[in-house]
């Protein structure tokens, strides 16, 4: 079987799913990507990975875009963007299966290559209900128009296959699992960090007793402000033994967020920048629990990563994933980052059992094994078998 995913731009995370479902598929699998979009270090992995058959396009454009990204939520930017050799270049791969992500961006392509060739389409997607609450009319009406011609839809989880099916996607057109984490080797690297190397990073950036840790954009989206505002009421070093919140990420909210800091006096709170992905095993090795209060967020993959690594996790309620990874007193809680005591009192949690933190990361550990690479590599691989034969079908019935 022929495979060809359409993915416009992509990161770390989606190679070893790539590298999986190319075995199933017995070095089948073609990725076709933007040259200019995808970060150069992750196209030279995926070159590595499927040498010729790791296709990136350059020259795209922008026919339209209007409304402003800086703020990360879904539904606040358009733009259309044209890339004059995607048709021909799906069609020079002579695909069985075709994968969009999504009905945005390339997908558009898939679908007229669909159309036009009848191939059968599977589309992985990831929203949900919540991150679509603001979504206009034009979206929504477009999608329910694409499920049309989409055989079979790959979705994360619960929230986003239940999001499908309101668009109007039959039950039993929708497979989840398509997300994972990066697994063995991101917990190798872990595991392989010394005491001392995580005592002498500590000390480098000024970290004392537990540490909390995020990693993501510092943008509106992800909820930092009201993070700070409950990190500063929990009462550390006073009622509660010292603790330190690492802040991982850089961003457009990066000047303000460092002014709140200053002005809620948070000597305790470290800003350290963006970190290049390959660098970041050390730091989920000195945290103790892992947090994110985002305020919308279709799958967070830090979540899983942060698992594999053996961390507790605080996940807002507004995270995608939670129904999945994040089991309440098992790994880790989760809150509403909308409600300041809620927040307050799962952080102070750690600060008065902190003989939970070992157990419930193990727990993280093990509820997080089963969305390895592998698992979501066989779950495109059954979308795609599954699509071929809706195709078949549907031929037969003329």
């Amino acid at each position: 079987m022929r495979v060809t995913w359409v993915n416009q731009a992509f990161g770390d995370y989606r190679l070893p799913v790539y590298a999986s479902l190319d075995r199933l598929l017995c070095g089948g699998l073609q990725v076709i990507y933007s040259a200019t979009r995808t970060h150069p270090r992750v196209q030279k992995k995926v070159v590595q990975l499927l040498g010729s058959r790791a296709i990136g396009l350059p020259g795209e454009r922008l026919l339209f875009t209007a409304g402003r990204p800086d703020s990360g939520f879904s539904n606040r930017h358009l733009e259309i963007p044209y890339q004059p050799r995607l048709a021909s270049a799906i069609a020079a791969t002579r695909p069985n299966v075709v994968i969009g992500e999504g009905f945005a961006k390339w997908t558009a392509a898939a679908l007229f290559h669909r159309t036009l060739h009848g191939t059968p389409l599977v589309v992985s997607y990831q929203r949900t209900e919540h991150t679509e609450r603001h979504s206009q009319w034009f979206r929504r009406a477009y999608r329910r128009m694409a499920l049309r011609f989409v055989d079979v839809i790959c979705c994360n989880g619960r929230l986003s296959a239940e999001y499908a099916r309101r668009l109007g996607m039959p039950p039993d057109r929708i497979i989840t699992g398509a997300s994972a984490a990066e697994g063995d080797q991101l917990a190798s690297r872990c595991a392989a960090i010394t005491e001392s190397q995580r005592a002498i990073l500590k000390s480098r950036h000024g970290l004392a007793g537990r540490v909390f840790l995020y990693v993501g954009r510092l943008v509106k989206l992800k909820g930092l402000d009201h993070l700070l505002e409950a990190w500063a009421r929990v009462g550390w070093g006073s009622e509660l033994p010292d603790a330190s919140l690492l802040l991982i990420g850089d961003g457009p909210e990066r000047g303000s967020l460092s002014a709140m800091i200053d002005r809620l006096g948070l000597q305790n709170v470290r800003m350290l920048g963006a970190v290049d992905y390959d660098s970041l095993p050390p730091y989920y090795a000195l945290a103790d629990v892992f947090v994110i209060p985002t305020l919308e967020d279709n799958w967070s993959l830090v979540v899983p990563e942060a698992m594999t690594c053996g961390l507790p996790i605080l996940s807002s309620i507004y995270n995608g994933c939670w129904p999945e990874l994040v089991h309440d007193g098992i790994n880790g809680f989760t809150f509403d980052p909308l409600d300041t005591t809620d927040l307050v009192r799962r952080l102070a949690f750690f600060g008065t059992h902190p003989e939970c933190i070992i157990p419930m990361g193990q727990a993280s550990r093990r509820i997080v094994a089963a969305f390895s690479p592998d698992r979501a590599a066989q779950s495109f691989l059954t979308a795609c078998r599954q699509a071929i034969s809706r195709r078949r079908r549907l031929a037969a019935c003329g």
